[in-house]
C-alpha cells in the first residue's frame, strides 16, 4: 500500500502527500474547490487558463516556457473539473522526479515555487490582469463551448445532464454557457480571482519520492502570499435518490447520420461509505461498464441494436448514465432491451461467471489507478470532495467482498429519470 499523509497547512487548505519511488516523475497540483453557479462557473473555467499565460517574474508563456525547460522540461497546465456539484479549478504539473535528477539538483522546491506563482502572482498592473490575455482566453473558452457539439457524444451526454438536473447545480456544465462567457470583463474575471484565492478551500497534491515534510515545507514557502483567514467548507452535492414524477423525454435534431440514446437514471443518493461505493462499481460493470457487460454482450453484440452501448456511475449525484449509438430506426428497441437488461439484473438474472468477470474488471481498474499518475491524483481529489478517505487498496478490498444479493441490492435502486435522443434533421 502506498504509504499516504494528509496535512491541514491553514484553514481550509489541504496537502495530500503519496510518497513512492516507482515513478520518473513527480507530479503536483493545486485545486480550488467553489459550488457549481450559473454565476461563477464560466469565471472560474476561464480563471486558471488566463493565470498560465503569465506570471509577474515570467510575464508571458515565452519566459514561463524558458522556466520549465530550466526543470528538465517540466509541465504546469490549467485543469477545470466537475466532481458531482462542486468545480474544480487550479493546476497540475509534471516534473522529473528528484531521485532521478543528476548531481545534487532538486527540482520538488523550483516546481513549487512556479506553481505558487501562477496563482499568486499573475501578470498585470495593479489589481487588473493584461487586458490582451484576458480578451484571449475568453475567445478561446467560447469556442471550446461552442465546439462541444462536434462530439456528438459528449454533447448528448451534456444534454442528458443539463435537461435531467433542470433546476440543480448538476445540470451546469463545467465551463459554464457561451453567454456567460460573452459577458466576462477583467474586471469582474479578477474579482472573482480574489474570492477563491481568499475564501475557496485549496487541495494540493503531491507525489513523488520526497518526505511528506520536504513537500510541506514546499508547498508551505511557495504559498506564502496566499490569503490566511477562515475558508468556507468543501461544497457538497445535493443527491436526489428517486425521480419526481413520470419519465421524461426530451429530442434534438441535428445534422447528423447516427442517433445517440442516452438515459438517466437516479441511484437511491450519493454514495461515501467505501463498501456502498464498492457495490455500485460491481453493479456498473454487469450492467454496461465493461466489455463483458450486459449491455454490451446482448444489446450491441447479440442483437446488434447499438454500435455501442455503455453506462457509467456518479457516484457524488448518485446517478447512472447509459450512451449509446442507434441507427434511427432502432431506437425504440434499443430502449426497450437497455432497460430489460436492467430488469435482469434487479431479478438477479446475473450469472457466477458474470459477477466474477465484472470484479476482475473493477478490481484492474483500481490497479492501474495506482501506476497512473494522473489517475491517482483524480482518485484523490474525488475523496477530498467527497470527504471520504479510502485508499484504492482499501476500496479494492471492498469489491473482492461484494456479494451477488448486494450487487442485486444495488440494482433495485436505480430508478429511470429521463431519456435523451439525438437524431437527424430529415429522420
Amino acid at each position: 500500500m502506498l504509504p499516504i499523509t494528509q496535512r491541514t497547512l491553514a484553514p481550509g487548505v489541504t496537502l495530500r502527500v503519496v510518497q513512492t519511488k516507482k515513478f520518473k516523475t513527480s507530479m503536483l497540483s493545486a485545486t480550488f474547490l467553489a459550488p457549481l453557479t450559473e454565476e461563477t462557473a464560466s469565471l472560474n473555467a476561464l480563471l486558471p487558463q488566463v493565470l498560465r499565460r503569465g506570471t509577474q517574474d515570467h510575464p508571458d508563456m515565452e519566459a514561463l516556457s524558458a522556466a520549465l525547460d530550466d526543470l528538465y522540461g517540466g509541465g504546469i497546465e490549467p485543469i477545470v473539473r466537475k466532481k458531482g456539484e462542486v468545480q474544480c479549478v487550479g493546476f497540475w504539473g509534471s516534473f522529473l522526479d528528484d531521485a532521478f535528477v543528476p548531481g545534487d539538483s532538486h527540482i520538488l522546491e523550483s516546481a513549487a515555487a512556479l506553481l505558487g506563482e501562477l496563482i499568486l502572482r499573475p501578470a498585470g498592473e495593479g489589481e487588473a490582469f493584461v487586458p490582451a490575455y484576458v480578451d484571449s482566453e475568453k475567445a478561446n473558452l467560447i469556442d471550446q463551448i461552442r465546439g462541444e457539439v462536434n462530439d456528438k457524444l459528449q454533447y448528448s451526454l451534456s444534454r442528458l445532464r443539463s435537461l435531467m438536473c433542470q433546476g440543480e447545480a448538476y445540470g451546469i456544465h463545467k465551463l459554464g454557457s457561451e453567454a456567460q462567457a460573452q459577458a466576462i470583463t477583467g474586471q469582474a474575471l479578477y474579482a472573482r480571482y480574489r474570492q477563491l484565492l481568499e475564501t475557496a478551500p485549496l487541495h494540493l497534491y503531491y507525489c513523488g519520492s520526497a518526505e511528506p515534510d520536504r513537500v510541506e515545507a514546499a508547498f508551505r514557502a511557495a504559498l506564502t502570499g496566499l490569503p490566511r483567514g477562515q475558508r468556507q467548507p468543501a461544497p457538497v452535492t445535493q443527491s436526489i435518490a428517486a425521480p419526481a414524477g413520470e419519465v421524461r423525454r426530451f429530442t434534438d435534431r441535428l445534422d447528423v447520420t447516427q442517433g445517440k440514446l442516452t438515459i438517466g437514471f437516479r441511484v437511491g443518493g450519493g454514495f461515501r461509505e467505501k463498501e456502498d461505493v464498492a457495490r455500485a462499481m460491481l453493479f456498473n460493470a454487469i450492467y454496461g461498464g465493461s466489455t463483458n457487460s450486459k449491455l454490451f454482450l446482448n444489446v450491441r453484440e447479440k442483437l446488434s441494436l447499438c454500435y455501442f452501448a455503455s453506462s457509467s456511475l456518479v457516484l457524488s449525484k448518485g446517478g447512472l448514465l447509459v450512451y449509446s449509438g442507434v441507427e434511427f430506426s432502432n431506437f425504440q428497441k434499443a430502449e426497450e432491451e437497455i432497460l430489460a437488461q436492467l430488469a435482469a439484473c434487479q431479478e438477479g438474472k446475473i450469472t457466477k461467471e458474470e459477477l466474477e468477470s465484472a470484479r476482475r474488471s473493477v478490481m484492474s481498474s483500481l490497479r492501474t489507478s495506482l501506476d497512473a499518475q494522473g489517475r491517482l491524483e483524480e482518485y484523490w481529489l474525488g475523496r477530498f470532495v467527497t470527504g471520504t478517505g479510502f485508499t484504492p487498496e482499501e476500496l479494492a478490498a471492498a469489491v473482492e467482498a461484494v456479494t451477488l444479493d448486494q450487487v442485486v441490492e444495488m440494482a433495485r435502486q436505480v430508478r429511470l429519470d429521463s431519456v435523451y435522443t439525438l437524431r437527424g434533421r430529415e429522420d
